[in-house]
């Protein structure tokens, strides 16, 4: 019986040693779904954007496409989208860490943040025609809220408010932004620990100064990142802009679509010229993101 136990004992400890030798492989393996995620949908699309913006309609090389971009209308895009998306993220980044605040270190009821929280995963995914159709019925010339608001004596659009201009399409951005800022900024407020407020009073330090002097500092890179963030989110939306405006506003994303597709300005290579200039641009912005967040995450560890 001894015998048989060592010799169960040896052929225990090899499969262990192949299982573990096996790892690696195994790893990489596991991971072979993700890689061919990357190559197919971020690698490729990339590469043929870079080769066809260096082209002309004859596939002929050429700088061309990049020079064009200093067209004044084209940068006038460029600008409009840059200035539509810092609006957005501002205004979403401020309300939505009020929210956020209220929901965290407010003490509001679980039960009220459970929902809070299931309804920002819902509204951050709510944008495109739906959105757009949306606030055109709530706050269009003929929507809801403007005909209720009027036959109160308020007119909207007779005190210079219009949906389909710049503050309009803000306005309509911050809807799926500021849901998608309580997400992204609720574990950096959960991430507070008790023990700084606690020693801060008791040292004699207010509410006020505890937030101004400890918890601020603490949480300004984690709220500039998330605010990166929902510029990148806002600087890339197509579907809500062209939908509510109907492409009357110049934003960068609906010149791309007018130059791939459309019928009067199809010029495919410039249109790859303007996509790779928003991919540096939002190239910029993850890599300040990624600044923020190592500087956030020091204070988590």
């Amino acid at each position: 019986m001894a015998a048989i136990r060592s010799e169960q004992r040896k052929l225990s400890l090899l499969l262990e040693r192949q299982w573990v030798s096996s790892l690696p492989l195994l790893r990489w393996i596991a991971g072979l779904p993700y890689f061919g995620f990357v190559f197919f949908f971020m690698i490729l699309p990339f590469l043929f954007l870079l080769i066809g913006s260096l082209q002309d309609a004859q596939g002929r090389w050429t700088l061309k496409n990049y020079m064009d971009l200093l067209e004044p209308s084209i940068l006038e895009a460029y600008s409009i989208s840059v200035r539509i998306s810092l609006a957005s993220a501002i205004g979403g980044g401020i309300l939505g860490f009020l929210l956020a605040y209220a929901i965290t270190v407010g003490g509001l009821p679980s039960g009220i943040r459970s929902a809070l929280l299931t309804f920002s995963g819902v509204a951050s995914n709510f944008a495109g025609v739906p959105l757009a159709f949306a606030f055109i019925a709530t706050l269009g010339r003929t929507g809801l809220v403007t005909v209720l608001l009027k036959s109160a004596g308020i007119d909207l659009y007779g005190a210079g408010f219009n949906l389909y201009s710049f503050w309009g399409l803000t306005l309509t951005y911050i809807y799926f932004q500021l849901p998608l800022m309580v997400l992204v900024i609720t574990p950096a407020l959960d991430g507070l620990r008790r023990e700084w407020r606690e020693a801060a009073e008791s040292l004699g330090a207010s509410t006020l100064q505890y937030w101004w002097r400890i918890a601020l500092p603490i949480l300004t890179p984690s709220v500039l990142g998330a605010m990166v963030l929902l510029f990148g989110n806002a600087f890339g939306a197509y579907a809500t802009a062209v939908s509510l405006t109907g492409g009357f506003i110049n934003l960068v994303t609906i010149v791309i679509g007018a130059q791939i597709s459309g019928d009067v300005l199809y010029n495919m290579n410039l249109g790859y010229a303007l996509a790779m200039g928003m991919v540096f641009i939002m190239t910029l912005m993850m890599i300040l993101y990624r600044f923020l967040r190592q500087q956030g995450e020091r204070w988590l560890q």
